[in-house]
């Protein structure tokens, strides 16, 4: 199971690395305009350099596969060649995602709503699918149920992809798509958070403390050497 980010801010990266295995990082330009600056090669290059053992998905802006494959090129230049091309799952963008394959590109199929858009982004060999499980879900589309049929889909022909479950709007949709099957979560780090500063939690924890000291005196284990 993989966990990743959908963000470009720093410090909130740094703060989840702290905790947890982080296995990439997910954005697009919707995200960068939030949370970016004016140099977001810079920021991507920042991020990069944080988690070296993560992978780093950065989407297109062209609508053409020319351009798509023309901006994947200004990625790579700018990053790296292991970096993750965010191609939409269109007529073009699976043309796009074709012709990068065979340049030994790493490509992340986007903007997944169907079933029918995943069968084609594994038919070019896109490395990870992303189905957008709330998006779906607000257009009346069984979300698990579309990742479900995908991941047996790879299971049972042995595709080497795997699929980024992205575009949730709290953590029971996460879990949602976790036990549906997807291989990998990006996930907004609000949601990440949220889930563990509930008051329920943080009533237990100190509920604990305040047992512990008041039987033994002691806030903590180290008071009793």
């Amino acid at each position: 199971m993989e966990i990743m980010l959908d963000t470009a801010k720093i410090e909130t990266i740094q703060l989840l690395q702290r905790a947890l295995n982080i296995a990439g990082v997910t954005t697009n330009p919707t995200i960068l305009k939030k949370e970016g600056d004016d140099h977001p090669f810079e920021q991507l290059k920042t991020i990069a350099q944080l988690l070296p053992d993560a992978s780093l998905h950065v989407q297109v802006v062209g609508t053409t596969a020319t351009e798509m494959i023309e901006d994947a090129q200004v990625i790579a230049n700018n990053l790296s060649k292991s970096v993750y091309i965010k191609v939409p799952t269109t007529l073009e963008g699976l043309g796009a995602m074709k012709i990068l394959k065979q340049q030994d590109f790493k490509v992340t199929a986007t903007a997944i709503y169907s079933e029918m858009q995943g069968y084609l982004a594994l038919n070019v060999g896109a490395d990870y699918l992303a189905p957008y499980y709330n998006r779906m879900e607000n257009q009346g589309i069984q979300a698990t149920k579309v990742i479900e049929h995908l991941a047996n889909k790879i299971s049972n022909e042995h595709f080497n992809s795997k699929l980024l479950a992205a575009s949730f709007k709290n953590s029971l949709q996460v879990n949602e798509a976790l036990q549906a099957g997807s291989h990998a979560v990006t996930v907004a780090p609000d949601i990440l958070l949220t889930s563990l500063n509930s008051p329920l939690i943080l009533q237990a924890v100190e509920q604990f403390q305040l047992d512990w000291y008041n039987k033994y005196k002691s806030e903590n284990l180290k008071g009793l050497n």
